[in-house]
């Protein structure tokens, strides 16, 4: 089967300050993210798609929503492919990580999650979570998950076989192919495809509030 596995659109920002309450953030898309969003309509239409999963958390929700709509396809929510941060009490996109979190900003480019990340529990819990979409569509078919940047990267680092747990640069409604045979072999196909989306991503820098 054919496993399409695509990076949510851009989300608010969740910056919080001491006096903030702790707790998790769990932000939605921008109009710019609904935007983003609606461009997999026309990325994934097309195809014969048997199966819509996303994970519980508000920005893979809002992604799929489009093309779920489009398909006439009710998607299943997953909570173990949630992000590493789920529990956070901050969401900062990646565009602005550089100025707002420095400290994350300088990991995420060695490619590592945060130091407070329990990697091997992440890595367990995503793949776990990935593998039990493949087992649902044993066939010939394509399921499309919608996730985030930790949860495809760690899945790809595991396939491909690579100890970093962040190898790849992932665009905001980026879409990467991973073919998965009966007999346990993965095959990655694609990585980041963003031609559907490039117009919307050269915006990202301009939304920055």
């Amino acid at each position: 089967m054919q496993l399409v596995l695509v990076r949510h659109a851009l989300p608010e920002r969740v910056h919080t300050n001491g006096s903030t309450p702790a707790v998790a953030a769990d932000p939605g898309l921008t109009e710019l993210g609904h935007r983003q969003a609606a461009t997999l309509v026309g990325a994934l239409g097309a195809e014969a798609v048997d199966g819509l999963h996303s994970s519980t958390m508000a920005r893979a929700v809002e992604t799929l929503a489009p093309l779920a709509a489009a398909l006439g396809v009710e998607p299943a929510r997953t909570a173990d492919l949630a992000e590493y941060d789920v529990a956070d009490p901050h969401y900062v996109p990646v565009h602005e990580m550089a100025r707002l979190d420095p400290a994350s900003w300088d990991r995420l480019r060695a490619g590592l999650l945060p130091a407070h990340v329990d990697v091997d529990a992440f890595r367990a819990r995503a793949v776990a979570a990935v593998e039990a979409v493949v087992a649902a569509h044993p066939g010939r078919g394509t399921a499309v998950v919608v996730a985030h940047a930790g949860v495809v990267n760690i899945y790809l680092a595991h396939v491909l076989g690579i100890d970093r747990p962040l190898p790849f640069p992932l665009d905001y409604a980026g879409i990467t192919r991973v073919v998965c045979g009966r007999e346990g072999r993965r095959t990655v196909r694609t990585v980041n495809e963003i031609g559907h989306v490039a117009a919307l991503l050269a915006e990202v820098g301009a939304a920055r509030g």
